[in-house]
C-alpha cells in the first residue's frame, strides 16, 4: 500500500486473547469488512484448541503479537521472569501463527527501565477506552475511538472470552472511521506506511500510542 498523508492510517489492536467466544465473534466482524488488526496474545491462552482462532487470524491478513504469558505486572519481575515470559510467549505463537512477534505490550501498561533494558522489542501502549470495564457502554467505547482518532494512531481493545460489547463497538467503529477515509492496517504496517522506526528511542523508554508522534506515549 502507498502511503499517502491524506489518508488516516489507524491500527486496530486487541488484547488478551486468544479465546473461542468473543475473539471468534470480532473475527467475524473483522472479515466482514475485510479489515486487519494486530492481535496482542497471552501466552497461556495459546494452545491447541485456539490453535484455528490464531491460524484464522493469521489467514485474514492479521498479525500476531506479545503480551506476556501470565499477564504479570513486570515492573514487579526480575530481568530473568521478563524474558522467561517474553520467549514462552514467543514460542508458542511461532509455533501456531508461523511468524514471529514483532512487538510487545506491556501488561497494565505498567513499565520500568529495566524492561526496557532486557526486552528488546518495541514497547506498544495505545489509545484505550476502558474496555475491560462492563460499566463502560457500547457507545462510549465507539465515541471514545472514533473522536481521537488521528492519522499513526494504535487504538488499545481487549477482546477477552466474554467482551461482546467491544464486538459490537467494533462494528461501529470501523463504518465510521472508513467514511473519515482511514486506511486500517497492522501495527507492522503502520509502521511501514508512517516511514517509523519503531525501536526509535527504545532506550529511552519510548512506548508507542501514535507513530506519527515519535514523542507520544
Amino acid at each position: 500500500m502507498i502511503y499517502d498523508e491524506c489518508m488516516m492510517n489507524i491500527a486496530l489492536t486487541f488484547d488478551d486473547g486468544p479465546n473461542t467466544e468473543a475473539t471468534i465473534a470480532l473475527l467475524d466482524v473483522l472479515e466482514s469488512f475485510k479489515i486487519p488488526a494486530s492481535f496482542f496474545l497471552v501466552g497461556k491462552h495459546v494452545n491447541p484448541l485456539t490453535a484455528k482462532v490464531i491460524e484464522r487470524e493469521v489467514k485474514l491478513g492479521c498479525t500476531i503479537e506479545c503480551h506476556s504469558f501470565t499477564h504479570a505486572a513486570f515492573p514487579e519481575l526480575a530481568a530473568q521472569q521478563m524474558i522467561d515470559e517474553v520467549e514462552k510467549t514467543n514460542s508458542l505463537i511461532t509455533k501456531y501463527a508461523g511468524t514471529k512477534p514483532m512487538f510487545f505490550r506491556p501488561p497494565y501498561i505498567a513499565l520500568n527501565p529495566l524492561m526496557f533494558e532486557t526486552i528488546r522489542m518495541p514497547f506498544i501502549a495505545g489509545l484505550g477506552v476502558r474496555d475491560w470495564e462492563e460499566s463502560v457502554s457500547v457507545e462510549e467505547r465507539v465515541q471514545g475511538v472514533v473522536n481521537h482518532s488521528c492519522n499513526g494512531r494504535i487504538v488499545l481493545l481487549h477482546d477477552q472470552e466474554k467482551n461482546y460489547a467491544t464486538v459490537k463497538a467494533v462494528e461501529r467503529i470501523i463504518p465510521q472511521l472508513l467514511d473519515k477515509g482511514t486506511v486500517f492496517c497492522t501495527v507492522r504496517d503502520l509502521f511501514k506506511n508512517c516511514g517509523v522506526d519503531p525501536l526509535y528511542n527504545h532506550d529511552k523508554g519510548q512506548i508507542w500510542t501514535n507513530v506519527c508522534d515519535a514523542t507520544e506515549r
